[in-house]
């Protein structure tokens, strides 16, 4: 299951960029500059910079998060946002001895698919256990006749092995990772993947990574969302969901629930 934390962000988001953008036009020194930046001239200019489209002192303000649960497909798009760091879970070096994976829900929505789907992970996996164990064997062998003790061996092989095993694991196999975006690349994350037209499993995840961000920085997601959020209108042309109104107001509804304390 998708699980997306928010475990790391930088201080006062809004007043970093606030006063990254007074520095411009300023004869003082930052020092002051956040001295004299209360939380109501903060919002304030921070607002003012949205309705300029002056977006790369937002550039400033970075968010960490932790992502478990999704596919590798999922992070085979992820990583075509370029201006974000990623670490991701190794396959290379982390044997999957029971690897978890995700059903798509079209496919986990049909009795018969979803046993299709479940045999076909079922043979990959063991496969791939299969593939590891016939590779490392044969590794193991060949380090050893090299002069490796059997302990330094195995350990070197068992990598060696499960470098090209990984090859036959499916695009559904599950990964971890975690991702740092500056605002301003997370406003064009959500312009792309929030909108009806993206991926679902990307989509689901760039809802749940807005819902983390908004409470910590109103002021800069406040337009967050698909471009019929962000502009007012879809910019997707021939190829718009045609339901600018709901998509509108379940992004409204996600920022006021994202902004109401927890009891």
């Amino acid at each position: 299951m998708m699980t997306v934390k928010l475990i790391a962000h930088t201080p006062e988001p809004e007043r970093v960029v606030a006063a990254a953008a007074k520095l411009c036009y300023s004869p003082v020194g930052v020092d002051e500059l956040l001295e004299n930046l209360t939380p109501e001239k903060t919002a304030k200019f921070v607002k003012m910079l949205a309705s300029m489209g002056h977006e790369s002192p937002i550039e400033h303000a970075s968010f960490t998060f932790a992502i478990e649960g999704v596919s590798r497909s999922l992070l085979a798009q992820i990583t075509r946002h370029r201006i974000a760091s990623f670490s991701v879970q190794s396959q290379r070096y982390v044997r999957l001895d029971d690897f978890q994976f995700v059903i798509p829900p079209e496919v986990e929505a049909d009795p018969a698919s979803k046993a299709l789907f479940l045999e076909a992970m079922r043979k990959q996996g063991e496969e791939y256990l299969s593939l590891c164990a016939s590779l490392q064997e044969r590794h193991t062998a060949e380090l050893m006749s090299e002069g490796f003790s059997q302990k330094e061996a195995e350990k070197k092989a068992e990598k060696m092995a499960n470098e090209d095993a990984r090859f036959v694991l499916p695009n559904a196999c599950e990964t971890k990772m975690v991702m740092t975006m500056n605002a301003r690349s997370l406003k064009n994350f959500f312009a792309l993947r929030c909108c009806n037209r993206a991926q679902w499993e990307i989509r689901a995840l760039a809802e749940e990574m807005l819902k983390l961000v908004y409470p910590v920085a109103p002021g800069l997601f406040a337009a967050a969302g698909p471009s019929c959020v962000a502009c007012g209108h879809c910019t997707e042309g021939k190829m718009s969901c045609g339901k600018t109104k709901e998509v509108q107001e379940k992004y409204r509804a996600i920022k006021e629930a994202a902004a109401t304390p927890q009891p």
